[in-house]
């Protein structure tokens, strides 16, 4: 058996749901029913799709206000990474870092990352399968946390409003932010990591 040798190349297929291994000529998965497919239908471009998407909102959610802090009707807005700063000013290191890590790297090393293994597979190169799957699978599992941004200006939100005295509003940047880390989620779940070891000769 050769060292690159996938199901496929041995005339079976893999359900989704159930995992069962049919031949590839079986239309319906025999064990539940469900329709089979050798790779994930236009992985490779819904996944493309959704980065782009995800690369053209991230600028916005860093350049305009996440949110507006108020008071006394004077309001001060806050980037992202004007936040952190006015953390560090506060001595909260520890929240800033958190905050950092969260709402900045990331964001922007998980669109790195599956830009890479798009990259990957049109361009066809030879790399350790085993490890860019590795790397795929930790993509996939800490882009939820970067939700902790909008987690956070929710309770703001909901518990200081105090009228005129104090209020924190969402700003414009929060929903380009969700929309990123949604659009993000969906580009790793909609990535087939079997078209890493297809194009390994």
């Amino acid at each position: 058996m050769k060292r690159n040798s996938t199901a496929l190349t041995q005339g079976l297929v893999r359900c989704h749901d159930c995992g069962k291994l049919d031949k590839t000529h079986v239309v319906l998965c025999t064990r539940c029913g469900n329709p089979l497919h050798a790779r994930l239908p236009y992985s490779f471009q819904r996944t493309l799709a959704l980065l782009l998407s995800s690369f053209a909102l991230y600028i916005p959610a860093n350049l305009f206000p996440i949110m507006t802090v108020t008071k006394l009707n004077v309001g001060e807005p806050h980037t992202i990474l004007g936040g952190i700063i006015a953390l560090i000013h506060s001595d909260m290191l520890p929240i800033a870092m958190l905050v950092l890590v969260a709402s900045i790297l990331v964001p922007l090393l998980k669109l790195l990352g599956l830009s890479l293994l798009l990259l990957c597979v049109h361009f066809r190169w030879q790399v350790n399968a085993k490890r860019w799957t590795q790397m795929y699978r930790v993509i996939s599992f800490v882009g939820r946390w970067s939700m902790l941004d909008i987690f956070m200006i929710s309770i703001l939100v909901s518990l200081v409003n105090l009228g005129s005295v104090a209020q924190v509003i969402a700003g414009s940047a929060a929903t380009a932010f969700g929309a990123v880390v949604v659009l993000t989620m969906f580009a790793a779940k909609s990535f087939d990591t079997r078209l890493i070891w297809d194009v390994q000769d």
